[in-house]
């Protein structure tokens, strides 16, 4: 027996006053409102707050960057580079020789040379050591290739030797040969990373699938985000950085990410992604890089408060990188952590905090400078994964970067 209507209670009525109502706004909007496109979704989980610290004083921080500076001019080599293929222990990663120890120490070299400019001020000690790597850089950079099908660290050269090649510009300025070699060499690593971006787009350092010249295997979210950062560094200074490089880079980016921001580790983790090392706490160290990345290249979704969110919770749950810090077993740690996220998240987080207004920036500038400063070794430099003789000077060439960061207001 059907049940009669009961007027305005009515749930069938409601709803279709409901849709014919909605119906007549819609239409009645301005074209503009119309076509207004979505504004950027919530934070899906919004993440701890730090707890409060005694913020460390400018001098305290300019004695640790000292002694980081000092650090790196004892361990460059004869030859201007820093790092080696000297093995640290027993069963070190996948290496393929020579090939990928040109990759790693073309790549720790040029960030050895952009920490020195940012943060070895006018010690003419500094300069020298300047002059010594820029010149490895201008005669071994243009040989460092893939090293096996494969194999490619070189990625991760290419990228640093953009960022250390943009800071250079600014020595000696008046020096117009020297500017155009620096363009020039610059103009020759945008096209090796355009010779070996993944074939969906975007970045990696492994071809296990089909080994093909152009990787045909998926592409890694925190490598992506390094070369964008790298790539835009480069359109800044003037270089021409081909489009479509980063649009099918930034579309790689965005099929990783989350509604929370968190990203998948790579393409390969699409159909799991909420394996742990995709989680917030397993995206830590990959969140910042990411997140930075989409802004500088137009993200609107990327907005002050997605990065305060992520740089609260970098801070809040620090610990969840913290315990991968030293392991020598990539991922061994909780949520998958690998050793070698730490000062690759920290480094990438002091630039996102560049990009937040100047009166936002000083707590989480306190909370960086207070976790490097307690992490300094004896030696004066910082490490997080033993990885031949290149990660005392990788990890300090990153923490020199970022505390720098944080003396700026003070």
């Amino acid at each position: 027996m059907r049940s009669k209507c009961s007027g305005r209670a009515c749930p069938p009525c409601i709803r279709i006053r409901w849709i014919i109502l909605s119906a007549v706004a819609i239409a009645c909007l301005p074209a503009s409102a119309a076509e207004a496109p979505p504004r950027p979704p919530a934070l899906a989980v919004i993440g701890p707050k730090p707890r409060r610290i005694e913020p460390p004083t400018a001098e305290q921080i300019e004695e640790t960057i000292r002694r980081g500076v000092e650090f790196l001019l004892k361990r460059q080599n004869k030859d201007g580079s820093w790092g080696s293929v000297n093995i640290t222990r027993p069963g070190d990663i996948y290496a393929p020789v020579p090939g990928a120890h040109h990759a790693f120490r073309g790549a720790v070299t040029a960030l050895c040379v952009s920490a020195l400019i940012e943060a070895g001020g006018d010690d003419p000690k500094v300069a020298r050591a300047l002059d010594r790597g820029e010149a490895w850089m201008f005669e071994r950079l243009p040989g460092v290739r893939r090293a096996t099908p494969d194999c490619f660290y070189n990625t991760w050269a290419h990228a640093y030797a953009i960022q250390a090649l943009t800071r250079m510009l600014g020595r000696k300025p008046d020096d117009a040969d020297r500017r155009r070699r620096i363009l020039a060499l610059m103009e020759h690593q945008i096209g090796m990373l355009d010779r070996y971006e993944v074939i969906d787009g975007g970045w990696a350092y492994y071809d296990f699938v089909a080994q093909t010249r152009k990787p045909s295997d998926s592409s890694f979210s925190f490598v992506t985000a390094a070369v964008l950062v790298a790539l835009h560094d480069a359109k800044q200074a003037g270089a021409e950085v081909p489009e479509r490089l980063i649009e099918r880079a930034t579309a790689s980016i965005r099929r990783q990410r989350k509604p929370d921001f968190s990203v998948l580790y790579g393409e390969h983790h699409k159909y799991k992604p909420m394996y742990l090392i995709n989680r917030p706490a397993g995206s830590l160290g990959r969140s910042q890089a990411c997140n930075l990345a989409m802004r500088l290249w137009g993200d609107q979704l990327v907005t002050d408060d997605v990065l305060k969110t992520w740089l609260d919770r970098l801070f809040a749950r620090n610990g969840w990188l913290d315990i991968g810090r030293k392991r020598p077993i990539p991922h061994e740690s909780w949520f998958a952590v690998a050793g070698y996220f730490f000062y690759f998240g920290h480094y990438y987080a002091a630039l996102c905090i560049e990009q937040l207004p100047a009166d936002q920036r000083a707590p989480f500038q306190d909370h960086m400078a207070k976790i490097l400063i307690n992490l300094q070794e004896k030696d004066g430099s910082w490490w997080d994964y033993p990885l031949y003789d290149y990660h005392q000077q990788y990890g300090t060439a990153m923490a020199l970067m970022a505390l720098q960061r944080t003396l700026t207001g003070r």
